[in-house]
C-alpha cells in the first residue's frame, strides 16, 4: 500500500530577488536622464556684421584652446544691419556668460608686424571668448577686433601720447636697449590734435617703467646730416619695417603704475637731450623754431616748438642737461638780435642766423612755474634801485622809449615808456631816474621840453640855440627841481612843460588849496568857472569830469589860501543861477550873475547853521589835504542851507512827473525833484531828488514808500485838483526801519490807506461784484458821510471782491458787528403786475458818484464794536425791517 506523505507548508518570501533588475534599471534611467539635460549644452545668440567665415555646424566657440561651444544656427537679423550666430555653448560655460564677456571671430592675418590666427588656415575660423563679469545674459554683441589685452597676459599697459602716428602700427615692438619687451596693442584719436597709444609691457620687464621715463619712436632709419658728417641710426629690423618704439628707466625709482600716461617723442634726442619748459609771448614775429637759447655766447638749448596761445604764443624749448643749473623760478629770459645805433652795430652775424633767446640764471629753489614770459628786452638789474616816475604832458613832446632826462644837460634817467592816459586826455610817460640822482626828484619839481633847435626872435636880435644829435633823433626832457627837501616817492606824476615861462603857472596853482565835489550833473558850469564868496571870488573850478561808475560829476576845485580858513565841516557849496527872479507881492527882485559866471557858471559857498548841521549825522563829510569838506554839491542855496540828502528815485515810465515837482507828505513839502529821465531800456524813469535835511531821517528809511499823485476826475468830483495846475508831484509814507536808503522805487497810486485819517478804523466789506464801488465812494449813515472806501482787491479764492473801508473817529460808536451795510448808489427800478413801479434813489451826491448807506440795530457796547478786523457783507438793498433800527447810540 502506497504511504502518502503529507504536504509540507512553505512560508511566502516578503521579497523577490527578481524586482532588484527594474528598480536598478528605474534609477539607471533617472540619472541618465538628468545627466542628459543637464549636459544638453546652453543656446546663446551672437550679434556679427557678417557671416562671412562663420559656417554651421562647423564653427568652434574657442577658449585657450578648448572647445566650449558650436554654432548652430545663422539667421539675418530684422533690421538688417548683420546676422544673429545662435552658438550651443557646454554647459560648464555657464559662470562666464556674463554681460561683459567678449566674443570675436579669429581669422588668418597677415600684417608687416606678423601674422595672427594663423591656426586656422588648418582647422578653419572659430570664435573665440573672453570672460567678464556683471549679470548673466544670453544675448551679445561680437568684437570687430580682438580686445587689446586677452585673458592670461600678465603685464602692464600704458598710454603714450604722441601728435602724430607715423609708422607705428598695433603690432610694433617696444623695446629697451634694442630687446622688445612689449608691443603695441591699440591707438586712437583723442580730439583732433592727439594720438594716444596703448603699449602692453611684459611682465618680467614691467619694472623697467619708472614714473619719469621717456619714450621715443625708433621707426625706420635717423639720418642726421651736417658740416661734421652724416649720422644713420636704426633700432632693429623689425623697427625699420613695423615700427617700433624704445624707453629708458629714467632717473627716478618709483615705479609706474598701469594705465601710466607718457609722452611719445619723434626721437632720442627730443626724449632725453634737454629739460622742457615753456616760454611765452604776444606774438612770434621776432623769434623762430630752432632758435638758439643763449647763455655768455654759448647756445645751452634750442626752441622746439611754437603754438598759438589763448593770449599770444607758447614756445616749447629744451635746455641741455648739463646746464640745469641755469634753469630756476626766477630765471629771466629776453629776445636779442642785431643792435644798430649811433654808437655802432652789434650782433651783426643775427642778421642772417636769426633773433636768438639769452637767459639769465636764477637762485630760487621753488619749483619751476608752468612757463616763463619772453621778453622784449634785456631785465634791467638796477630796475629795483631807480626811481620810478610818471611825466604827463598835454602833448606828444616828440620823445621816444630810450630818451633822456637830463638835469643842466646831465642824463639822471631815461624814458622806459610812452603811452596816452586812461581818459586820452594827455600823454604819459613812465620814466626812470638812476639811484645817484633820486635826490634831485623832490615833492614840487617840473620838467621842461628840450628843442634840438630853438630860435628866439626879437627886436634886440635872433637867437637861435641847438643841442646834440640823440636830442633830435630821440628828444628829452630836462628837470627844474623845487626847493622842497621832500623827495618823490615811486610812482610820483609830475607835469612837463614847453618852456619856464608856462611852468611859473604851477607855483601858483600850489599855492591854492584843491577840493572834489560831486554833483548829479554839470550843467551851466564849465571849467574856469569861479567859486564866490558873498560875491567875491575865491577860486575856480579846474576840471569836469563824469563818473562812469556812480552816473555823477566830479568837479575839481582851486581855493586861494587866504580863503582856507573857510572850508570847514558846516561849509557848503550850491549852484548859481545866470538869473534870478523872486516876485511877490512887495515887488519883483532881479539877480543877475556877474558876466564870468553867467558865462562859464559859478558857484558859491556858504555855512550851515549850527542847529541843523548838529541835527544831520549823514552829511558827505571827507577829509582832503588836510580838512574836512561836505563834498555833495548843491543844485541851489535852500537845498544847501538845509542840508537836503540826494536820493534817487525809479518811476514807472508812464508816470507824468517833472524836473522841479515837489516831494509832499500830507501836503508839505520834504524836498523836490531835480532831474527825470528815461532808463537806458526805456522801461522806466529815474529821478534825481533831494529830501530837506529835517525830513530826510524819516523819509530815507528802506520801508519809506513813494507814489505818484495825480488829478483823478470822476463824478464823484476831481481828486488832487491841484495837480491840473502845478502837475503831478511825488507822494512820500513815512518808513520805520532803522535802515536808511538813498534809492526807492515809486509806484502810480498810493497805498490804499495812504491818506486814511489818524485814528480810523478799518475794516472790509465784501461782496459778489464791486459795481459801481470806486475808491472814495462815501459811507451815509442817516444820509451824513461818516467814512468812505479805502481800496478794493479780489479774494485769494476769486469768488468775492473785498473793499477796504474806514469810519472816521467821531462816529465809530454808531457802527458795531450788529450794522448792516447796502449799496445806496444809482437808482433802484422796480416793477410789479398789481404793485405797479417803484422808483428808489438816494441823494443826488449818491446818484452821481455812488454811496453806501448803514443801520445799526444794537446799541455799541465793548463785546459787539467794530475792529479793524470786522467783516461785513455789502448788500444790494436796504431790507424793510432795517428801518426801524434806532438804537440810542452813546
Amino acid at each position: 500500500m502506497t504511504q502518502i506523505e503529507s504536504p509540507k507548508v512553505v512560508k511566502k518570501k516578503l521579497f523577490s530577488p527578481i524586482w532588484l533588475l527594474p528598480i536598478v534599471a528605474l534609477i539607471l534611467g533617472a540619472w541618465l536622464g538628468i545627466k542628459s539635460i543637464k549636459e544638453s549644452g546652453i543656446e546663446i545668440n551672437i550679434h556679427f556684421p557678417s557671416a562671412a567665415g562663420i559656417d554651421i555646424g562647423k564653427t568652434l566657440v574657442k577658449y585657450q584652446g578648448l572647445t566650449v561651444g558650436k554654432v548652430s544656427d545663422i539667421s539675418i537679423d530684422d533690421d538688417l544691419n548683420g546676422v544673429n550666430v545662435k552658438v550651443v555653448m557646454d554647459y560648464r560655460a555657464d559662470p562666464f556668460l556674463l554681460q561683459n564677456t567678449q566674443f570675436w571671430l579669429v581669422k588668418p592675418k597677415a600684417s608687416i608686424t606678423g601674422v595672427e590666427g594663423l591656426e586656422t588656415l588648418f582647422s578653419g575660423n572659430y570664435i573665440a571668448i573672453q570672460p567678464g563679469d556683471g549679470k548673466s545674459t544670453k544675448e551679445f554683441e561680437a568684437q570687430r577686433e580682438a580686445p587689446a589685452i586677452t585673458h592670461g597676459s600678465e603685464g602692464m599697459v600704458v598710454e603714450l601720447h604722441a601728435e602724430k602716428l607715423g609708422s607705428i602700427d598695433v603690432g610694433s615692438s617696444i623695446f629697451y636697449r634694442q630687446i622688445p619687451v612689449g608691443h603695441v596693442v591699440g591707438y586712437r584719436l583723442s580730439g583732433s590734435e592727439k594720438v594716444i597709444i596703448s603699449a602692453f609691457i611684459q611682465e618680467q620687464y614691467a619694472h623697467l617703467i619708472h614714473t619719469d621715463s621717456r619714450f621715443w619712436n625708433v621707426s625706420g632709419l635717423k639720418i642726421d646730416a651736417s658740416l661734421s658728417g652724416i649720422s644713420v641710426n636704426t633700432e632693429s629690423l623689425a623697427s625699420i619695417l613695423a615700427g617700433g618704439i624704445s624707453f629708458n628707466t629714467g632717473s627716478k625709482t618709483v615705479k609706474a603704475k598701469n594705465g601710466e600716461v607718457f609722452q611719445l617723442y619723434q626721437d632720442q634726442k627730443s626724449a632725453v637731450g634737454g629739460i622742457e619748459f615753456t616760454l611765452t609771448h604776444e606774438n612770434a614775429e621776432d623769434i623762430a623754431e630752432n632758435a638758439s637759447i643763449v647763455y655768455r655766447g654759448i647756445s645751452v638749448g634750442k626752441v622746439e616748438k611754437i603754438d598759438l596761445a589763448d593770449d599770444g604764443v607758447k614756445l616749447s624749448a629744451t635746455l641741455e642737461h648739463k646746464y640745469r643749473s641755469l634753469l630756476a623760478a626766477d630765471s629771466l629770459f629776453w629776445i636779442s638780435g642785431p643792435e644798430i645805433s649811433l654808437n655802432g652795430i652789434k650782433n651783426l652775424s643775427r642778421m642772417v642766423t636769426g633773433n636768438v633767446i639769452n637767459i639769465l640764471p636764477g637762485t630760487n629753489t621753488e619749483a619751476l612755474p608752468d612757463s616763463f614770459p619772453l621778453a622784449d628786452n634785456a631785465p634791467d638789474l638796477m630796475h629795483a634801485k631807480k626811481l620810478a616816475i610818471k611825466l604827463i604832458a598835454h602833448s606828444h613832446t616828440g620823445m621816444s622809449v630810450g630818451a633822456q632826462v637830463r638835469y643842466k644837460q646831465l642824463p639822471i634817467g631815461e624814458i622806459v615808456t610812452t603811452e596816452l592816459t586812461e581818459d586820452f586826455s594827455a600823454v604819459e610817460y613812465q620814466a626812470e631816474i638812476y639811484p645817484e640822482f633820486k635826490s634831485l626828484i623832490t615833492q614840487g619839481s617840473f620838467f621842461v621840453t628840450e628843442s634840438a633847435l630853438s630860435i628866439d626872435a626879437s627886436l634886440d636880435g635872433v637867437s637861435v640855440e641847438t643841442r646834440d644829435l640823440t636830442t633830435l633823433l630821440q628828444g628829452a626832457v630836462t628837470l627844474v627841481p623845487s626847493k622842497s627837501k621832500s623827495l618823490a616817492k615811486p610812482g610820483s606824476q609830475f607835469t612837463i612843460y614847453d618852456d619856464v615861462e608856462s611852468a611859473k603857472s604851477l607855483f601858483a596853482e600850489q599855492q591854492k588849496l584843491p577840493l572834489t565835489l560831486s554833483s548829479i550833473d554839470g550843467a551851466n558850469l564849465s571849467e574856469g568857472a569861479p567859486v564866490y564868496y558873498k560875491k567875491m571870488v575865491i577860486g575856480q573850478i579846474n576840471k569836469i569830469e563824469w563818473q562812469a561808475a556812480t552816473d555823477l560829476f566830479s568837479l575839481t576845485l582851486s581855493i586861494d589860501k587866504q580863503f582856507k580858513q573857510l572850508i570847514k565841516p558846516n561849509t557848503v557849496f550850491w549852484r548859481n543861477d545866470a538869473l534870478s527872479v523872486n516876485a511877490s507881492l512887495s515887488g519883483v527882485q532881479i539877480d543877475v550873475a556877474p558876466l564870468a559866471g553867467a558865462i562859464k557858471g559859478s558857484i558859491s559857498l556858504g555855512f550851515v547853521d549850527d542847529e541843523i548841521f548838529n541835527d544831520i549825522h549823514d552829511l558827505t563829510l571827507t577829509k582832503q589835504h588836510d580838512v574836512i569838506v561836505n563834498t555833495q554839491l548843491y543844485d541851489d542855496k535852500h537845498l544847501a542851507l538845509t542840508q537836503a540828502k540826494p536820493i534817487t528815485i525809479t518811476l514807472p515810465a508812464s508816470a507824468q512827473v517833472d524836473a522841479n515837482s515837489p516831494i509832499r507828505y500830507r501836503g508839505h513839502q520834504i524836498g523836490e525833484i531835480k532831474q527825470v529821465k528815461l532808463a537806458k531800456d526805456l522801461s522806466q524813469q529815474i529821478a534825481q531828488a533831494y529830501l530837506y535835511g529835517e525830513y530826510a531821517t524819516h523819509f530815507s528809511k528802506s520801508d519809506s514808500e513813494y507814489f505818484v499823485v495825480d488829478a483823478q476826475i470822476s463824478l464823484a468830483g476831481i481828486k488832487n485838483v491841484e495837480t491840473l495846475v502845478s502837475g503831478a508831484y511825488i507822494g512820500v509814507l513815512p518808513g520805520k526801519s532803522d535802515q536808511s536808503f538813498s534809492e526807492f522805487s515809486a509806484k502810480l497810486a498810493s497805498r490804499y490807506d495812504a491818506n486814511r485819517p489818524k485814528n480810523a478804523i478799518g475794516f472790509t466789506l465784501v461782496d459778489n461784484q464791486l459795481g459801481s464801488i470806486k475808491v472814495g465812494t462815501p459811507i451815509f449813515f442817516r444820509g451824513i458821510n461818516i467814512g468812505q472806501i479805502d481800496g478794493y482787491n479780489l479774494s485769494e479764492t476769486g469768488q468775492s471782491v473785498m473793499m477796504f473801508a474806514h469810519i472816521r473817529q467821531e462816529y465809530v460808536h454808531l457802527v458795531n458787528q450788529s450794522s448792516q451795510f447796502w449799496d445806496a448808489s444809482g437808482i433802484k427800478l422796480e416793477v410789479g403786475i398789481f404793485s405797479g413801479a417803484q422808483i428808489e434813489t438816494g441823494s443826488l451826491e449818491t446818484l452821481l458818484s455812488g454811496g453806501i448807506s448803514v443801520v445799526t440795530e444794537d446799541v455799541t457796547t465793548e463785546t459787539n464794536k467794530m475792529t479793524s478786523s470786522s467783516q461785513f457783507t455789502l448788500h444790494n438793498r436796504m431790507k424793510p425791517e432795517w428801518e426801524n433800527w434806532q438804537p440810542a447810540q452813546k
